[in-house]
């Protein structure tokens, strides 16, 4: 009886103790694996998100969020990449899409609704996305930017529209990158389809064709683009003076001259039709393992110390109406007067075929 009493406690009260006692250990490595996963944020990006090191470290000091950024290629490639890995998302927060691609995104469904109390301090010319799937974080003028030593070493007049591109005197000067893989060759093709239309004597299409006759160079990307192709850019040995780029290339050429030049070496054609307006977006992913992290991240790319720090580091301008631009950018940095906008519903109904005809026509 007694060997019975003692077996009936040792299942009811001993064995339970010991059985707390030995899962303990375990149960809290589990738990403390499971709160570090949380703490760390995977963000998609193209290839030109970058920041100062001290912002970003605040920015995790400060929420105790761990960073990782994963950069994809240019805009148009990341989406395509995020589209086909929807189900399985490579992160949980993309930055860096935008109006160009915009519409793809949101028809692939990427995104989940975010509204960021940091939108009050947006104009609503940005917000463009009224179901807040994606948040406006910056813009910028997708312009020719222009290598002022070479046309001024040639005596060579600067050209003053798209049509001028044609010309025989600016053959085999100009870059362009493909609209099917990147967002400023995409934002030119707009506005080329903007300025000469689909139908008439002379479309968009006849430009191209006539681009492609003068020997324009097509690159998958900004970055081969300006940086190795255009002979403006610092250390470059490219031998091409013209580049699609941004309105606001020019202060990257001077960021480092001692002393500061009176003129930026690259220049920026800013005739009215030349340039399309940009606005570049984050989203939380659907499915990303960390939307608080990620809605939390949103909240600081639109916070004036990530806004303030943008111009010098990505050369875009900030959405936010309280951030300070630096005087470096201010001065050299201009703004088209009246830039090329396209509303994403009809960048959505044509962005296809606009690229098919491009492609049939510049690389056939």
């Amino acid at each position: 009886m007694k060997r019975l009493v003692f077996f009936v406690l040792f299942l009811l009260v001993i064995a339970p103790i010991a059985q707390a006692q030995d899962a303990t250990p375990e149960s809290t490595a589990t738990a403390e694996a499971g709160q570090a996963t949380a703490n760390v944020l995977t963000v998609v990006s193209h290839d030109s998100f970058t920041y100062t090191d001290a912002v970003m470290a605040k920015f995790e000091a400060d929420s105790g969020i761990t960073v990782k950024v994963l950069r994809s290629g240019d805009a148009g490639a990341m989406v395509n990449q995020s589209i086909l890995s929807k189900d399985n998302p490579l992160g949980d927060v993309m930055y860096g899409v935008d109006n160009t691609f915009l519409s793809r995104a949101l028809d692939a469904d990427l995104f989940v609704p975010y509204e960021s109390p940091e939108l009050a301090n947006v104009p609503a010319e940005f917000q463009i996305d009224s179901q807040h799937r994606v948040t406006p974080i910056d813009y910028g003028d997708v312009c020719i930017n222009y290598d002022a030593k070479y046309f001024t070493d040639h005596n060579l007049a600067l050209p003053t529209s798209l049509k001028d591109l044609t010309d025989p005197k600016y053959k085999s000067l100009l870059v362009v990158e493909n609209p099917s893989t990147s967002s400023p060759g995409l934002a030119f093709l707009i506005a080329t389809v903007a300025a000469f239309g689909e139908t008439g004597s002379y479309t968009y299409a006849n430009y191209w064709a006539d681009l492609t006759n003068n020997d324009v160079y097509v690159s998958d990307g900004w970055t081969d683009a300006y940086y190795t192709q255009f002979s403006g850019s610092a250390g470059s040995t490219g031998t091409r003076p013209l580049v699609v780029s941004y309105a606001s290339s020019p202060p990257a050429e001077v960021l480092d001259a001692t002393p500061e030049p009176d003129s930026s070496p690259v220049g920026t054609i800013l005739a009215d039709g030349t340039c399309f307006r940009q606005i570049e977006f984050a989203g939380v992913l659907k499915g990303g393992k960390n939307p608080a992290a990620a809605q939390k991240f949103i909240d600081f790319l639109l916070s004036d110390d990530f806004q303030q720090d943008m111009p010098l580091q990505m050369y875009v301008f900030p959405v936010n109406s309280t951030a300070k631009l630096p005087e470096l950018f201010s001065k050299f940095a201009p703004i088209p007067a009246h830039p090329v906008e396209m509303g994403i519903d009809q960048i959505e109904a044509n962005r296809d075929k606009w690229i098919e005809t491009w492609t049939e026509t510049v690389l056939r």
